[in-house]
């Protein structure tokens, strides 16, 4: 019995040994894999913590496993295409406070299903590709950049799955129409469908092409009628101008004979 108990014992001690040998060969890949200036912990999956690390772009050698990715508070500018697509797993994903101004068209792609959490607040944003936000999940958050609200901002809005929410904390910037700067989206979305402004200028400009046509029309039969006129007086004045025809002798003789 006691050399069972013993066996138990030690067995016990290697499984303990063996399982920290394990975590602790985890922990030294999870920081080998881990990017320059970032920090790296498994809390609830792989979380990737590269906030305040002077970054000026996304690294392209973050792990496929990351689940919680922080790149806020540094100088990144753009996101490229396609920069996410191995992070199958990726859940949180927070690039607030940077100087972002471009996001590529296929900047989401492969974590648009999975995305929970989009942090894009505080950023230079004016505008987005009508698709970069396509098939996101995630609750985005987009508010204060400096947006340009137009046909595409309100295409890119109403595709997104919380778009109320999201479309009520952009404040314009500028937009197409000078009295919805300085406005939420929302109240501009609501005074006017962006989307048909073209439509109607388009209209106005067709109808004013037209006008400007049949003015130019009239004017010219105007013209041409008072030129005919003209024309016609000069002529009626200058057949009154010549002399009448007068009458030859033998032609006077023979009148007086008939009489």
């Amino acid at each position: 019995m006691h050399l069972v108990d013993l066996w138990l014992t030690r067995s016990l001690s290697m499984c303990l040994l063996l399982q920290s040998f394990v975590l602790l060969i985890l922990c030294f890949l999870s920081a080998s894999m881990c990017p320059k200036g970032c920090l790296c912990s498994h809390t609830g999956g792989l979380n990737v913590s590269c906030s305040n690390a002077n970054l000026t772009e996304i690294p392209r050698d973050l792990p496929s496993e990351t689940v919680l990715l922080y790149l806020d508070s540094n100088q990144i500018t753009s996101i490229p295409n396609e920069i996410f697509k191995d992070l199958h797993q990726l859940r949180v994903l927070n690039l607030s406070k940077n100087g972002i101004e471009f996001i590529d068209e296929h900047a989401f792609k492969g974590v648009a299903e999975t995305l929970q959490t989009l942090d894009l607040s505080d950023n230079r944003i004016k505008s987005v590709h009508k698709n970069a936000f396509n098939n996101l999940k995630a609750r985005a958050r987009i508010a204060n950049n400096p947006w340009h609200c137009d046909c595409t901002l309100q295409q890119v809005l109403w595709s997104m799955a919380s778009n109320h929410e999201t479309a009520n904390n952009v404040i314009c910037k500028t937009s197409v129409l000078d009295e919805h700067a300085g406005r939420p989206f929302l109240n501009a979305a609501n005074d006017a469908d962006l989307c048909d402004l073209p439509k109607k200028t388009t209209d106005y400009a067709m109808l004013v092409t037209m006008f400007g046509w049949f003015t130019m029309v009239i004017s010219y039969v105007v013209y041409y009628v008072r030129q005919n006129q003209e024309d016609a007086r000069r002529h009626l004045e200058y057949l009154k101008s010549l002399p009448s025809r007068q009458k030859k002798p033998d032609e006077a003789d023979d009148i007086s004979t008939v009489v």
